[in-house]
């Protein structure tokens, strides 16, 4: 009976496979009522669980709906993942470097929700491009171009979304092994061969605590490897937004001066870092420094920008909006937040810079929310930055006078200033691979 199962894991006994199996089976086909499936939820969420556990949730996880055999596309097929945060704006970077490199890149992406941008919402700024494609379209993209940015699929690891929903309102959302198996079944399930993780923490990130996204980063880790996939992870700062832009068009407009080569600073480097990774992992590279010169190149030479306007086109947009970002239109009324005050940045809510963008419009506040692209923030604020009482710190582009009001009280409780600089603004913290952890200077 599952209720045995519910009382085996409220005692913090470990649980068998064939249990963890009858758990993810009664939640994907409904022969577990919802009741017990919370119960053993919240036990789980408790009393925790070993790594062994971990795996075989996340296995049985992937395997209760489609899996995603590669080995049509004729190359190492590599897959990047971040835990969200607000401007992170990396697979429009990453995914045409790599895939001008001689990778295979099938990047399932999701949409938005809360405050956090969603990749999908993003790249449908560009007019007409598709991210729901048949597997016939997939198979064409990876064949012509190395790689297509696609939609999840409704029935990729249904037993996720079943238990999503339940932990949503059971209070046991910020279970490790939960978050780990929800973010790495669907990993497995797509079938990359080599898989990079970049963990966010910080005010922005879901994972608040450093230390808290190491564990969480260490775990996911460990599940790749149990899984023999080439995987490991980034832990990176989320305690400001990535760059200064925070909305659709203005994201994809600084994805596409990085990579028209105008434009550095913390998104090429998170980007930089993460495909340097990658090209050591899918065996590239052996040297760090040469993968991360190998970046650089493919971005200096146009290379990355010439495969994303071959990726655009494959996939249906107009691949004139990546030669010229103008074209992306901004929300026609626009306002100035000046400085309340004088001093340093001490610290910055980016959380709810990122919850500024959705008031605005910009994101939703529930599953089925219509975005508006053309609205957002450009956000000039940086950590230990030093600015004078009436400067400009930031801009919105705003739809009507109303919205626009309500976001520039956020923006204004955003930040809080010193008297010198203060705030730890390290943009790297580790590398977590099954080997050990190294850490960033």
């Amino acid at each position: 009976m599952f209720v045995d199962i519910i009382h085996k894991k409220k005692r913090g006994e470990k649980l068998s496979r064939q249990e963890i199996e009858a758990f993810v089976k009664g939640a994907t086909d409904g022969s577990v009522p919802d009741y017990q499936l919370s119960a053993l939820l919240m036990a789980i969420c408790l009393k925790g669980m070993d790594e062994e556990e971990t795996y075989e949730l996340t296995r049985a996880m992937a395997q209760s709906g489609e899996t995603v055999d590669t080995s049509f596309a004729g190359g190492i097929v590599v897959d990047k993942h971040s835990t969200g945060g607000v401007s992170d704006t990396v697979t429009p970077i990453i995914v045409p470097v790599l895939a001008q490199a001689g990778l295979k890149v099938l990047k399932m992406s999701g949409r938005g929700l809360s405050h956090t941008g969603g990749t999908i919402d993003k790249l449908e700024a560009i007019p007409g491009f598709r991210t729901s494609l048949t597997l016939d379209e997939i198979k064409e993209g990876l064949e012509k171009c190395g790689a297509v940015i696609v939609a999840q699929t409704a029935n990729l690891a249904p037993a996720d979304k079943a238990f999503y929903a339940l932990r949503d309102v059971t209070a046991t959302v910020d279970s490790l092994p939960l978050i780990a198996s929800s973010i790495m079944s669907k990993k497995l399930a797509s079938g990359s061969d080599v898989i990079l993780l970049d963990v966010k923490y910080g005010s922005g990130a879901f994972m608040k605590d450093r230390e808290e996204a190491l564990k969480l980063a260490k775990c996911m880790v460990s599940i790749g490897s149990r899984a023999k996939k080439r995987c490991a992870a980034i832990v990176s700062s989320m305690q400001q937004p990535l760059s200064d832009a925070v909305g659709c068009n203005l994201e994809m407009k600084s994805a596409l001066s990085i990579l028209h080569g105008r434009e550095k600073g913390s998104l090429y480097e998170v980007a930089r870092e993460i495909c340097a990774r990658i090209f050591t992992l899918a065996g590239k590279e052996k040297d760090l420094k040469k993968a991360r010169a190998r970046f650089d190149e493919a971005i200096e030479k146009r290379l990355a920008l010439e495969r994303f306007a071959r990726i655009v086109k494959l996939q249906g947009g107009d691949k004139s909006y990546v030669y010229d970002p103008s074209l992306f239109k901004d929300a026609s009324f626009k306002v100035t937040v000046k400085a309340k005050g004088s001093g340093y940045v001490s610290a910055i809510d980016a959380e709810a810079i990122g919850k500024t963008a959705v008031a605005l419009g910009g994101g939703r506040e529930k599953k089925g929310d219509l975005i508006d692209h053309s609205v957002g923030i450009s956000f000039k604020l940086r950590l230990n930055q030093k600015v004078e009482k009436g400067d400009a710190v930031a801009t919105l582009y705003a739809r009507d006078l109303k919205k626009s009001e309500a976001a520039m009280a956020l923006i204004e409780g955003s930040y809080e200033l010193s008297d010198g600089p203060q705030a730890d603004d390290r943009l790297l913290y580790a590398y977590v691979t099954e080997e050990g952890i190294e850490y960033y200077e």
